[in-house]
C-alpha cells in the first residue's frame, strides 16, 4: 500500500534532518493519512478510502464526496476515484432534473 492520498495525490518527499553541528541526513515526510469510509449521497453506498487529513477537510468544506469528485481534476485522483467520480457523473446525468415549479 502505498504512502499517497486517494484524492489530492499527496505523497512522500524527502528531505534532510539537520543536527545542531549543521550535519544533514536523509529523511521521509510523509503525510498523514487516514482510512475513511464517505458516505456516497448519489451512489447510496459507503466508499472507503486512504485519503490525508487535509483532503478530508476539503472534502468537508466542498459539501461532501459527490461534490469534490465531479470538481477536482482526474489527473490526481487515484484509478479507484476516478471509477467513483464516473459512476456518480453517470448516475447524476441519467436522473430527470426536477422542475421548479
Amino acid at each position: 500500500m502505498s504512502r499517497r492520498c486517494e484524492l489530492t495525490a499527496k505523497g512522500a518527499q524527502v528531505g534532510h534532518k539537520v543536527s545542531h553541528s549543521n550535519i544533514k541526513t536523509k529523511r521521509r515526510f510523509l503525510p498523514n493519512l487516514v482510512n475513511v469510509t464517505f458516505l456516497s449521497d448519489t451512489l447510496g453506498r459507503a466508499v472507503r478510502l486512504r485519503v490525508s487529513t487535509n483532503a478530508l477537510k476539503s472534502v468537508d468544506h466542498r459539501g461532501g464526496l459527490d461534490a469534490y469528485l465531479l470538481k477536482a481534476r482526474e489527473a490526481e485522483l487515484s484509478p479507484k476515484a476516478v471509477e467513483l467520480k464516473r459512476a456518480i457523473a453517470k448516475k447524476m446525468a441519467g436522473e430527470p432534473v426536477a422542475a421548479a415549479s
